[in-house]
């Protein structure tokens, strides 16, 4: 029969297994995770820093060329007050930068970087 500090020592060693256990499960989450994207990324075309930057002038180019002010190119929503009065509801897009940001983030999830030994390769 175990006696009460046999059970104690056994309980220490079961914990600290299971500490230990539990920094392995994250280090092999994390393994995981990355090889995860390496295989994500194996088969992306590699484009170079500066291919990259054409992609993103060729967006900012074309949010540039959009015509914000075209009322046809909102979906409009009325809403009422109180009051009856009718009013527009509508989406403001004050920073253009931020849309070419959101749209540059998308397309660069289409690819992976090269290693580029000069920024003159295109």
């Amino acid at each position: 029969m175990k006696t009460k500090e046999d059970l104690e020592h056994q309980i220490a060693m079961l914990t600290n297994a299971l500490e230990s256990g539990k920094a392995h499960v994250v280090d092999y989450e994390n393994d995981l995770a990355a090889a995860k994207k390496k295989l994500e990324d194996i088969n992306k075309p590699e484009l170079t820093p500066l291919q990259f930057d054409k992609i993103q002038e060729a967006v900012e180019e074309g949010v540039s060329n959009f015509s914000f002010e075209d009322q046809d190119n909102y979906d409009k929503e009325f809403g009422m007050e109180y009051d009856g009065r009718v009013y527009l509801e509508s989406i403001d897009l004050t920073c253009s930068h931020e849309l070419v940001e959101k749209i540059v983030e998308e397309v660069y999830k289409l690819f992976t970087e090269a290693e580029c030994p000069t920024e003159e390769q295109e």
